[in-house]
């Protein structure tokens, strides 16, 4: 039962509504879907062993040993084996910088403090790593039985961006994951939900075609609808994990600590690493400290308007289903935490002492030095090239300028001196470039998004009408223009005309699911008609093809969409050869690898949709498309010589 995103969507509003409205019973559902799993794989290896051993005891009753009786012995002991085998999954541990408690004693001060008061498990590994995050990890060492080895993940970037009240709160919130009966049994669920996936990918690489079609079939129903299950326990215990966060740090630590996340997050990604990147424009090395020029950044207050702005940006985010957590403004709502944008923004101010400082104490320095050496060895190399790369651009845009003063740029070498500006000079200087090129073509798509985006983020509204422009020429930033103007609105407080952009977005990526959907399959009652390419494209390809021996005979023509016919699909239909010592499953795998190698290897037309003419699903499945493509003009474009 595979689930697309519409019908996913649909399945978790009412399973949230089955949970808010019967708690229990929705726990006691979700509890028996996971044990239905355990109960199927029982139920193969029981009947397996049953058999097993009534092929023993009838061997030790008999006369004598006959060959059948041999053969399903051991027909069935390769069984057991390879089911045993298939089911018996491993977790790679997370990675990063051990933590002895000897070294950093208060971190583990607290841990304890937490785990004890939350009645936690012990932690058998605790690592820092230079992600903005804390985590908790639970690594099962029997796969499926169990007997979890835990780990705790904490963040430099973020002990760095939180003071140590704040700090404690996010262990509390991560430590609450293991806490109680409730958010164990949670935990369990979520490892089931992995192992089951560690299990069907592990059985379509093993290559046992018995134990994939014992097990796949099931898998393939079962996961999909387990997920959607445990999803929504997932979200409630999420809502539990800030409760527990509550009653260890009170409610105004633990939604600071929420609103700091959000916001330090966005001013790492977009304003600290940029500053670092934008020196690749002028030092040929990546910098020595940069997780020392991250302590002191985050340390100091936050410019206001970048404050305002990311906390803007966060507090209008809606829950989805991408992700199990809740939006900011639903945990804040349901800590009942209340307070203005002005008492938010306080939340900012300089840090005295950060977590870092206060629970890693003497060790802090050397950390730094650790991830700031090992950040730099990783990206020197890439850097150096990026560094190159600025050097020739400057170059060229040096020459574009130059050119420019003595005769008309071409539309072409106009856009390429605008984004060079933009690149290395910033939105400020890109704006009259962009202005002159849509005074020479009014409706060029990329000058007028660009620039409809710098106007927007100046509050200038004229910039809704260039990226409308833009839309209408190029139907790819449909999504992306609406979402950017949708937010202009609502921050201008036009939210009815912010609602319909929204909708406007919304409405074109269903569009984008069904014509998604449209082009992924072939169905019985789909139409062809003449591929439409040039004698020159139709030449290429059947060259391309001609370096197949296994290929005999290749069609192409075009499918008739219903959505974005504008844009079309091309089907490439190829007749392989078929040698009597393949197999079948030996055949199937072998289509698959022609097929990726087709796509992979080649220059194709665009949008192609590529299958087996001649492999069992298509001659099975009742489609006729030997017959549907013969009929259409000129649509075999390749024929092994020597073969009709």
């Amino acid at each position: 039962m595979a689930f697309n995103q519409e019908r996913f969507d649909k399945l978790i509003q009412k399973l949230e509504a089955f949970a808010n409205k019967q708690p229990h019973l929705y726990k006691l559902h979700v509890a028996v879907l996971a044990t239905l799993g355990y109960a199927y794989i029982l139920l193969v290896l029981t009947v397996t062993l049953t058999l097993l051993v009534g092929i023993v005891f009838s061997m030790l009753n008999a006369q004598s040993i006959s060959n059948k009786s041999l053969t399903g012995l051991l027909f069935l002991l390769t069984l057991a084996f390879v089911l045993l085998r298939s089911l018996w999954v491993s977790f790679p541990p997370p990675t990063g910088l051990p933590l002895q408690s000897k070294d950093v004693p208060n971190l583990y001060c607290l841990i304890n403090e937490i785990s004890s008061k939350l009645k936690a498990p012990e932690f058998h590994h605790i690592l820092l790593t230079n992600d903005f995050n804390a985590a908790v990890v639970q690594i099962p060492r029997l796969g499926l039985l169990g007997w979890q080895q835990n780990y705790l993940i904490v963040g430099l970037p973020l002990m760095l961006a939180l003071p140590p009240e704040q700090f404690r709160a996010v262990l509390a919130h991560e430590l609450g994951h293991l806490s109680g009966n409730h958010s164990r049994f949670s935990g369990w669920i979520y490892r089931q939900r992995e192992t089951w996936y560690r299990i069907l990918k592990g059985l379509q690489q093993s290559g046992h075609d018995l134990s994939l079609l014992i097990f796949q079939l099931f898998l393939i129903w079962y996961i999909p609808f387990f997920n959607a299950y445990s999803f929504v326990l997932a979200r409630m215990d999420e809502y539990e994990a800030d409760r527990c966060a509550v009653d260890l740090t009170g409610e105004q630590n633990t939604a600071k600590a929420l609103i700091s996340l959000e916001v330090k997050s966005r001013f790492l990604e977009r304003y600290f690493w940029s500053s670092i990147y934008k020196q690749i424009q002028t030092e040929i090395e990546p910098p020595k400290m940069t997780y020392m020029d991250m302590r002191q950044a985050l340390s100091q207050r936050l410019h206001q308007e970048i404050t305002s702005t990311y906390l803007s940006e966060a507090l209008t985010e809606k829950t989805n289903n991408a992700d199990t957590h809740p939006c900011l403004t639903d945990r804040l709502k349901a800590l009942g935490y209340i307070a203005d944008t002005q008492k938010k923004l306080a939340i900012f101010a300089p840090i005295e002492i950060s977590a870092a400082e206060e629970f890693l104490g003497d060790k802090l320095e050397s950390f730094i030095d650790y991830f700031s050496q090992n950040w730099r060895e990783k990206i020197a190399t890439p850097w150096r090239q990026k560094y190159a790369e600025f050097q020739k651009s400057i170059a060229t845009l040096k020459d574009l300028n130059h050119k420019s003063q003595k005769q008309q740029l071409t539309l072409e070498e106009a856009s390429q001196r605008a984004f060079l500006t933009l690149e290395l000079e910033g939105e400020e200087a890109v704006i009259p470039l962009l202005q002159e090129i849509i005074h020479h073509d009014a409706y060029h798509a990329s000058a007028n998004y660009l620039l409809g985006q710098i106007l927007l983020k100046k509050q200038d509204a004229t910039g809704i009408e260039y990226i409308e422009k833009a839309i209408e020429q190029d139907s790819s930033i449909v999504i992306g223009g609406c979402q950017i103007i949708c937010y202009f609105l609502k921050n201008q407080g036009k939210n009815n005309e912010a609602k319909s952009y929204q909708e406007r977005a919304e409405n074109y990526h269903k569009l984008i699911l069904k014509a998604q959907k449209e082009r992924s399959s072939l169905k019985k009652n789909d139409k062809f008609h003449h591929h439409n390419l040039s004698e020159i494209e139709v030449n290429k390809l059947r060259q391309q093809l001609s370096h197949y021996p296994q290929i005999i005979t290749a069609y192409l023509v075009q499918k008739n969409l219903q959505y974005f016919p504008e844009k079309p699909l091309y089907v490439l239909a190829v007749k392989r050869g078929f040698s009597f010592w393949e197999g079948s499953r030996i055949y199937e795998a072998d289509s698959s690898k022609l097929v990726n190698s087709l796509l992979e290897e080649n220059e194709l037309p665009g949008n192609v949709f590529i299958f087996i003419l001649n492999s069992s699903f298509i001659l099975n499945s009742n489609l006729n498309m030997d017959k549907k493509l013969k009929r259409i003009p000129n649509s075999m474009i390749y024929q092994k010589k020597g073969k009709k």
